[in-house]
């Protein structure tokens, strides 16, 4: 059974969900990746380090952006020249894209949200959270290929140090994938990591009562050092930017430690958080549901507590 892994990549580097990804696969047996870009073949390496025993990379200037299209065209190729039965993605917006359009093209079942991958009785099997994520239930594929999309921070990257066999690919492309351009590519300004990332996580909620209370979330994240993320009603009223959203229909995240403050505990919120290594809640409504699953809660106005848990956490580190 010959599984594939897409790496993503972004500024010369691959992201770690995809190597998450290619870690688990590597554990369920032999584990190929796929390396698309231009100027690329450098990173076919860091690929091995992460459990692939080989590599194919397509390096062509028609894949220096990040579009969809020509990348399903490379992809496409790959799967039916060396019998690929199982291709897996990190959940992102190329990601799931090409997903969406590669099992259009192959005529090949997808499945997507999962949050592991098993084998039982010679069987692939996908575990996905289904309704509102209060159980999981197993799903599966009818033939090969199958394609899976899983959360991002399904898998932590694990380096094993190993070395992978370097295949180039030579790909043509159709007309219609090579007909749209990528006239901009824009960048949002961030300092620190991201919450995709980040090993500490400070969120806030409704209860900070408006934008300019994200200040005092700030500086006890800076003095973590750790990211900023936010809540689903907090981005839709335009108090922080979408791409801190944290739950359901935003990211998933797993830091070893998040502080949610201001944050009710929403089953939708939880979703994305609820695999934190440690759970802080600040709330000053000692019934809020999120003080049923953290690890340590805090009754209290996030206003006087999180200065003062700031003030600490500067006070002891320039102890």
């Amino acid at each position: 059974m010959t599984t594939l892994v897409f790496l993503e990549h972004h500024g010369g580097e691959l992201l770690s969900g995809s190597l998450g990804v290619l870690a688990k696969a590597a554990s369920l047996g032999e584990a190929h990746a796929a390396v698309l870009g231009s100027g690329v073949s450098g990173l076919a390496e860091e690929a091995g380090r992460f459990g692939a025993s080989k590599v194919f990379v397509v390096d062509d200037p028609a894949l220096e952006a990040p579009l969809p299209q020509p990348r399903v065209d490379a992809l496409a190729q790959i799967v039916r020249e060396h019998g690929v039965d199982n291709l897996l993605f990190a959940q992102s917006v190329l990601a799931s894209d090409i997903a969406a359009a590669l099992a259009a093209r192959l005529e090949a079942g997808l499945n997507w949200q999962l949050t592991d991958l098993v084998v039982e009785g010679g069987e692939l099997v996908g575990k996905q959270p289904a309704l509102g994520d209060s159980v999981i239930v197993d799903v599966g594929w009818k033939q090969a290929p199958r394609l899976a999309l899983f959360r991002s921070g399904a898998f932590d990257p694990v380096e094993t140090g190993g070395q992978a066999t370097v295949e180039a690919v030579t790909v043509s492309f159709e007309d219609f994938s090579l007909a749209a351009h990528m006239l901009e590519q824009l960048q949002e300004e961030s300092t620190g990591p991201s919450i995709e990332e980040a090993e500490i996580i400070v969120a806030g909620g409704r209860g900070l009562g408006g934008p300019e209370s994200f200040t005092v979330i700030e500086e006890l994240a800076a003095a973590l050092g750790g990211a900023v993320a936010a809540t689903r009603a907090v981005v839709d009223a335009g108090w922080y930017p979408y791409s801190t959203q944290v739950g359901q229909t935003g990211k998933t995240v797993s830091p070893k430690l998040y502080v949610a403050c201001g944050i009710s505990g929403a089953i939708q919120h939880k979703v994305g958080m609820q695999g934190s290594g440690v759970i802080i809640a600040i709330n000053k409504d000692p019934n809020a549901p999120i003080f049923e699953f953290c690890d340590l809660g805090v009754v209290g106005d996030l206003h006087s507590v999180v200065p003062k848990l700031t003030e600490l956490v500067k006070t002891r580190r320039a102890g």
